[in-house]
């Protein structure tokens, strides 16, 4: 539940064409202890104002000249759409009471203001909006947790095949190839064993920004597992432009690493698949570039090659015992 704090920081926009009006409600909720209030008496301002700071509650006077209460709801829904319109509706007019609630407002406050009624409904409406804003927080973070490796905050492998999907189907408009590239760090097994999982977990979180500061903004670098990772790279003309970004990738793996005081080295072994050459699907791209890891793995570690049909690495450096 949001504190009292929380509620008597809340923003808050004051809207109503009369200046004495807006100054009694200012002055209402000051002396209550709100923090962050602001007014208009312009009511083709207040969307544009909403858009920039996002107010907690929105004090709409619903009879105003040239622009009323109720068109500016309409242009507020705009822009809380599926969202909570923090609209608390004044009104002098009692037949626009249930009008308002149908247009959209949460509630009202009938004019003149009784002091109590505008505390109260000030305050549970700020409660509520708060609340919701913290579940809305809530629900995106866990959709961003069922996304995301924990650890490393790198897309997962569910997150990794949508992204895969948008890439091919790019490449098929403009007629171009991706890539998928799959890395397996090479002598990993042998530093978790030896040091422990919390030397591996940070040997894990320094790859995972060495690839994505070593790849292009465009491209995605996931955690598929373990001490796997795939990247995605689109807008390719050949073979050459992913096996240029592989080299460098091996390079940058193989760089020592600094844990706890201790120097650590291992290096990776990279398969790649090329769409629509190997696969022209999600799955058996990423099957494609799995068994070209394999090639890599089985000539030597330290490489990277391409599909098992080249037979051959496609880029290679010595090989790094595990």
């Amino acid at each position: 539940m949001p504190s009292r704090d929380d509620i008597l920081h809340a923003k808050i926009l004051v809207v109503d064409d009369c200046a004495d009006n807006v100054e009694l409600m200012l002055e209402i909720l000051r002396d209550a202890g709100y923090t962050d209030v602001t007014s208009t008496m312009l009511p083709d301002q207040v969307c544009p104002l909403h858009r920039q700071h996002c107010y907690d509650l929105i004090l709409l006077d619903l009879q105003m000249p040239e622009l009323n209460g109720f068109q500016v709801m309409k242009g507020l829904k705009e822009i809380e759409q599926g969202g909570y319109l923090p609209v608390l509706a004044l009104t002098a007019q009692p037949s626009f009471k249930i009008a308002a609630l149908e247009a959209g407002a949460r509630d009202f406050i009938s004019k003149p203001f009784d002091l109590l009624e505008v505390h109260k409904r000030i305050h549970n409406m700020l409660e509520v909006r708060l609340l919701y804003k913290e579940l809305a927080q809530y629900s995106k973070q866990q959709q961003e947790l069922a996304l995301h490796d924990p650890l490393t905050g790198l897309p997962n492998r569910r997150l990794l095949e949508d992204r895969i999907a948008n890439t091919l189907q790019h490449a098929m408009r403009k007629q171009n190839k991706a890539a998928v590239m799959y890395l397996d760090l090479d002598g990993f097994k042998t530093i978790n064993d030896t040091h422990g999982h919390a030397y591996g977990d940070e040997i894990l979180k320094q790859v995972a920004q060495r690839l994505v500061g070593a790849s292009r903004r465009e491209d995605t670098v996931a955690r598929v597992g373990g001490d796997e990772f795939v990247i995605v790279m689109g807008d390719l003309a050949c073979l050459g432009d992913a096996q240029e970004p592989a080299a460098k990738l091996i390079e940058v793996v193989a760089a020592p690493y600094l844990v706890n005081g201790l120097q650590l080295n291992l290096s990776t072994s990279i398969g790649i698949g090329i769409f629509p050459d190997d696969a022209d699907a999600v799955d058996a791209l990423i099957a494609v570039a799995d068994s070209a890891l394999y090639c890599a793995k089985r000539s030597g570690k330290n490489r990277c090659c391409v599909a098992p049909a080249a037979a051959a690495p496609a880029r290679g450096m010595a090989p790094t015992p595990a």
